[in-house]
């Protein structure tokens, strides 16, 4: 009985997850402080993963070269195939927003944030990636999960990332 129910358990576990993984997402959500990001689908979570971020984590990026990750609303521009780090969606930043602010501060606002996966150099840390947060301000995943992002992810959903 035990056997059974551990092998329904699997079976539905696995099920689940491969339903899921087919669907595409209408909402990325971040939260920074957490290291986690969600896949959503018409408020429902279709997917959750741990993740690294900017190397100075704490705070809204501002400018380039300081190590955070951007908090706000942006959108998925674009994709890249070829990254350096695997895959790469890239994200809206900076908003007109941030290019306000930035300009008004006399500084560069940066750019190139992206959700990618890990370079061949780090690659075989998989899941451990997450031990440190080591982006210049990107949301990194392994490759593995990036596979199942890429599919999930259209281009030109919203992106949310938060505190």
């Amino acid at each position: 009985m035990l056997l059974r129910t551990l092998l329904f358990s699997i079976i539905l576990f696995f099920s689940s997850s491969l339903l899921h993984a087919n669907e595409t997402a209408d909402l990325i959500v971040v939260i920074k402080s957490k290291r986690v990001m969600f896949l959503i689908r018409e408020g429902k979570i279709l997917k959750t993963y741990r993740i690294s971020l900017g190397k100075t984590p704490v705070g809204k990026k501002t400018s380039q070269g300081d190590g955070k990750t951007p908090e706000g609303r942006y959108y998925i521009e674009s994709r890249n195939p070829n990254s350096n780090f695997y895959r790469a969606l890239k994200i809206s930043y900076p908003n007109e927003t941030d290019i306000l602010n930035a300009t008004r501060a006399g500084i560069n606002p940066g750019g190139a944030i992206m959700i990618h996966g890990l370079s061949k150099k780090v690659e075989y840390l998989g899941k451990y990636h997450i031990i440190d947060d080591w982006t210049e301000g990107c949301i990194a995943v392994t490759n593995e999960e990036m596979d199942e992002i890429w599919k999930m992810v259209p281009d030109g959903i919203p992106i949310e990332i938060l505190p």
